[in-house]
């Protein structure tokens, strides 16, 4: 009877042991990357070699930057840092025509040991750069940071009386009233960007994400 048993049991054990232990799965959170594939959404630095000015510098322009950090595709091989990239102004506003200043930068090739490769990245970040902002949602906008509306209006107000003064002390009310308008918008304006250049300056640090995978070696 023992003896009898003995398959049925060995049969339960395999079974319970295959249902405690989960199936493999190659990947569970995407496909997997190919050996030699630096996938997309991959975040690194480099620094510009050129200044761009907006009012000065227009769509189309080409730049030169170099990477600041080490590039590793899936299977551990790595481009160190000093690659060569070379990218254009793909669209800028001026201040001057717009009232604010915005930048958007487009990246076209890569320096690899196995020669230029297609670069499709988008600027995500400017570490460290308190004055300007990156608006990722924006397909990489730069412009310079605005302040608050109300410290804007405030600074604004405060102008507006410095304005006025001179025009007070001589008694001139329409010359206290033009000089508080102009004080007024001159502070708002500065407080909220407004007509202001942006300049992204030579050796700016940015932060790019890869658009499309960058695959290195050659096929």
């Amino acid at each position: 009877m023992r003896t009898s048993m003995l398959p049925a049991m060995a049969a339960l054990l395999v079974l319970s042991c295959a249902a405690a232990t989960p199936a493999f799965s190659q990947d569970q959170s995407g496909p997997t990357p190919a050996p030699k594939e630096v996938s997309s959404g991959t975040r690194f630095l480099i620094r510009l070699d050129d200044a761009i000015v907006t009012g000065q510098s227009k769509a189309g322009d080409a730049f030169t930057a170099h990477t600041l950090v080490p590039i590793a595709s899936a299977d551990g091989t790595t481009l160190r840092p000093g690659a060569e990239i070379h990218g254009h102004i793909d669209k800028i506003d001026a201040a001057g025509k717009t009232g604010h200043a915005k930048i958007w930068l487009a990246f076209d090739e890569i320096n690899t040991p196995d020669g230029w490769i297609p670069l499709v990245a988008m600027v995500d970040d400017m570490p460290g750069v308190h004055s300007i902002k990156v608006d990722y949602t924006r397909e990489g906008e730069i412009e310079a940071t605005a302040d608050k509306r109300d410290a804007a209006l405030q600074g604004a107000a405060v102008a507006a009386m410095a304005g006025a003064a001179p025009g007070m002390m001589a008694k001139d009310k329409k010359e206290a009233a033009m000089g508080a308008a102009t004080a007024a918008v001159t502070a708002y304006m500065a407080a909220t960007a407004i007509g202001q250049e942006l300049t992204v300056g030579k050796n700016a640090r940015l932060e790019l994400m890869l658009e499309r995978s960058l695959y290195f070696g050659r096929s």
